[in-house]
């Protein structure tokens, strides 16, 4: 006999890190490629903001999430896994959209790193003017 498990899935990008968060009924344990959030992630404003999905719906101690993020700086995996949980919220129920969307945090931050350009010190700024 199979076990029945329920699962809510989201998937969050930002700049270069992508994030596969899994929901599950819980106590509102979070980890984070197999290790606890906090550790994961030393910073409190990461956590806090990672968090505001889960606390704006009040469901920060109905589920686990199980988290697995790749690529990118610190950052760029919290934006990943803060757009990922509100989008597995979403599967659970659509009506979180009107608390979410005001927030901003079902919209995919699309800046990345501009790249550098040739006969530039970056991909803006110009090398150092000598007029001898």
């Amino acid at each position: 006999m199979a076990r029945e498990t329920t699962q809510y899935y989201g998937t969050g990008r930002r700049k270069t890190a992508t994030a596969r968060v899994f929901l599950r009924p819980g106590t509102g344990r979070v980890f984070v490629n197999h290790r606890p959030l906090e550790e994961y992630f030393p910073r409190e404003t990461l956590v806090m903001d990672l968090r505001r999905p889960l606390v704006m719906t009040d469901n920060a101690e109905a589920f686990d999430a199980h988290i697995t993020v790749r690529g990118g700086g610190m950052n760029g995996q919290a934006g990943a896994i803060r757009l990922g949980i509100a989008r597995a919220l979403l599967q659970l129920n659509p009506d979180y959209r009107a608390t979410m969307k005001p927030e901003g945090l079902l919209t995919r931050d699309a800046r990345k790193v501009e790249r550098k350009k040739y006969g530039r010190a970056g991909a803006r700024r110009r090398f150092q003017f000598s007029k001898r």
